[in-house]
C-alpha cells in the first residue's frame, strides 16, 4: 500500500491513509473466509445430490428408487445446458470483437470526474446485462481497463471493477438472458414433470411485465446512485498503478498464413454468407410471429448473438480465437446442470409409499404461509439464502421450481412473477459470492477481497428494497394456471 504524504509541512512524516468503514471492513473479511473455505461449486452441488437422496430415503422412497430416478433425469435438461453455455460464448465473443473494443476506446475518454466513470460503468454494466449477462461481464471489464489508462483521470480501480460487477448482483436475471425466464419460455427445455407444475411461461408474463421493467429501474437507479456516491476522491484513490496492475492489453495481430489452405479462415467470404442466411432466417421468424415470442426462443436468441459476433469478428479465424477463449468459462454450467438435473427428478419423481414427494412436503411448508401476499417476502429471502450455497441461476431454479411453483398454484400466486420473485432475489448473494467474480477478476487481474467491500454495500441497499417491492408488485397481478402447451 503506497504511504500519502501531507500536503505541507514536514513531508517526512507519513499520513495513515484513509481506513474503510465498518461495513467496507466486514465484506473484506467475509470474502477472505469465502475465498479460504468455500469449495468448487462442483462440491455444492454433490452435496446437494447426496442431501436430497438421503432425505427421500427419509420420507420413505427406496433406495432403488432415488438411483433410477435421479439416472433416469439426469440428461432432461441436456438442451437447456448447451442453451446457456452459448448464451456466455455469444456474450463473450462480441464484447472481445475489434470494433466493440473501438466502442469501448471511445466511452472510456467520456467521463470528467472520477466518480462520473464509476457511475458509467455501473450504468453501462446493469444496461447490458438486460441483453447478455455475458456480454455485460467482460464489456464492463475492458472498460475498466481503458479508464485506467488515462492520465488525466485518476479512477479508483477498486470501485470501478465493482460496478464493472453490478449487472451479475443486480439485473441480469430481469434481462433477456435470465436462466429462469427463459426455461419456463421454452416448453421444449423443461423436463416434464417441471412442465406439467408450471406449464410454459412467455416473456410477456415475466420480464416484460411492468412491473418487472419497474423493478429493474429501481435497481438501476439505486446502484447506480451508490457507485456514485462511495467511489473514492483524491488521497483515498487506489488507481491500477498503486495496486501494481497494467491495465494494456497487448496488441494481437493476425498470425502470418503459412499455406495455401489457409486462405477462407482469413477471408470474409464465408462469414458474409453465413450472416446472410441467418438475416434472411431473422426477417422470416419476427415477420411471422409476435416479437417477444421470437425473441424468447433460447435458440433464436443464441443463434443472433452468435452471427452477430461472427460479424464483428470478421475473418472466421479470429471468431473462432474468440471461441476458444470464451469456452472455459462455461465449463461449471456444463458439467453442474446434469446434476441439477438429477437432483430435480429425485425431488418430483423419487415418492412414497403414499405417494408425495420431497417437492410435495416443500411446497406444502410455503402453503403453510397461508397468505399469498407474503409468499413473495418469504419466497425471495428463501432464494437470497439458498443463492449463496448454489451460486447458478438456471441450476438453482430448476431445484427450487417444483416446490415453490406448486406452492404458487396452491396460493393462487401469478406463476409469471412468481419467477420473477425467484430471478431478482436470486441475482443478489452474487454480489459477494466469489464464483460468478472470476471471469470478471480474470480479466482485471484483482481478487474477491479487493472488490467485495464496495459490492457488499450494494447488497445492504438493494436486500430490503428488492424484497419489498416484490411484496408490494405481487398484489397488482392475478392468477391464472399453468397454460400446457
Amino acid at each position: 500500500m503506497i504511504e500519502q504524504r501531507p500536503k505541507g509541512g514536514d513531508d517526512s512524516a507519513p499520513q495513515r491513509p484513509p481506513r474503510d468503514g465498518f461495513l467496507a471492513r466486514t465484506a473484506t473479511r467475509s470474502a477472505a473466509v469465502a475465498e479460504r473455505w468455500f469449495p468448487n461449486t462442483l462440491v455444492f452441488a454433490l452435496l446437494t445430490v447426496a442431501v436430497v437422496a438421503i432425505a427421500a430415503m427419509g420420507i420413505g422412497s427406496g433406495p432403488a428408487k432415488v438411483a433410477s430416478v435421479f439416472g433416469n433425469g439426469f440428461w432432461d435438461l441436456i438442451p437447456f445446458t448447451m442453451q446457456m453455455a452459448m448464451v456466455a460464448i455469444g456474450g463473450y465473443v462480441v464484447a472481445t470483437s475489434r470494433p466493440i473494443q473501438r466502442v469501448i476506446t471511445r466511452l472510456a475518454q467520456i467521463p470528467a470526474t472520477e466518480r462520473g466513470a464509476v457511475a458509467m460503468v455501473a450504468t453501462i454494466s446493469l444496461t447490458s446485462a438486460l441483453l447478455n449477462w455475458g456480454f455485460s461481464l467482460i464489456f464492463s471489464a475492458l472498460l475498466v481497463r481503458r479508464l485506467a489508462e488515462r492520465d488525466n483521470l485518476r479512477v479508483d480501480y477498486r470501485a470501478a471493477s465493482a460496478a464493472a460487477y453490478l449487472g451479475l448482483g443486480g439485473s441480469w436475471a430481469l434481462g433477456l438472458s435470465s436462466s429462469a425466464a427463459q426455461l419456463q419460455a421454452n416448453a421444449e427445455s423443461l423436463s416434464p414433470s417441471l412442465l406439467s407444475i408450471t406449464g410454459v411461461i412467455p416473456f410477456r408474463e415475466t420480464i416484460f411485465t411492468w412491473q418487472s421493467l419497474t423493478l429493474a429501474a429501481v435497481v438501476i437507479v439505486v446502484c447506480v446512485s451508490i457507485a456514485y456516491l462511495t467511489a473514492p476522491r483524491g488521497d483515498s484513490v487506489r488507481t491500477a498503478a498503486d495496486l501494481g496492475i497494467d491495465p494494456s492489453d497487448p496488441v494481437e495481430d493476425d498470425e502470418p498464413r503459412t499455406r495455401p489452405g489457409e486462405w477462407l479462415e482469413y477471408s470474409p467470404l464465408l462469414t458474409f454468407v453465413v450472416v446472410a442466411l441467418v438475416a434472411g432466417w431473422a426477417v422470416q421468424e419476427f415477420a411471422d410471429k409476435d416479437p417477444i415470442v421470437a425473441i424468447s426462443a433460447l435458440n433464436t436468441y443464441n443463434l443472433l448473438f452468435l452471427t452477430l459476433g461472427m460479424l464483428l469478428h470478421w475473418r472466421p479465424r479470429r471468431f473462432l480465437a474468440a471461441v476458444n477463449k470464451a469456452v472455459p468459462t462455461t465449463a461449471g454450467v456444463l458439467i453442474q446442470f446434469p446434476f441439477y438435473a438429477g437432483i430435480a427428478a429425485i425431488m418430483t419423481q423419487a415418492t412414497n409409499g403414499g405417494g408425495d414427494s420431497l417437492s410435495h412436503y416443500l411446497a406444502s411448508a410455503f402453503t403453510g404461509v397461508g397468505s399469498s401476499t407474503l409468499f413473495p417476502l418469504m419466497m425471495g429471502a428463501y432464494s437470497v439464502i439458498l443463492g449463496f450455497l448454489i451460486p447458478s441461476g438456471g441450476g438453482k431454479w430448476i431445484i427450487e421450481a417444483p416446490y415453490v411453483m406448486q406452492a404458487a398454484n396452491d396460493l393462487n400466486v401469478n406463476l409469471g412473477w412468481t419467477v420473477q420473485v425467484y430471478n431478482a432475489a436470486e441475482a443478489l448473494p452474487n454480489l459477494i459470492n466469489p464464483f460468478w467474480m472470476l471471469p470478471l477478476l480474470g480479466v482485471l487481474g484483482l481478487k474477491a477481497r479487493d472488490i467485495v467491500g464496495y459490492t457488499f454495500l450494494y447488497l445492504v441497499a438493494l436486500l430490503p428494497i428488492v424484497l419489498g417491492l416484490l411484496t408490494l408488485l405481487s398484489t397488482t397481478l392475478p392468477y391464472h394456471p399453468p397454460v400446457q402447451p
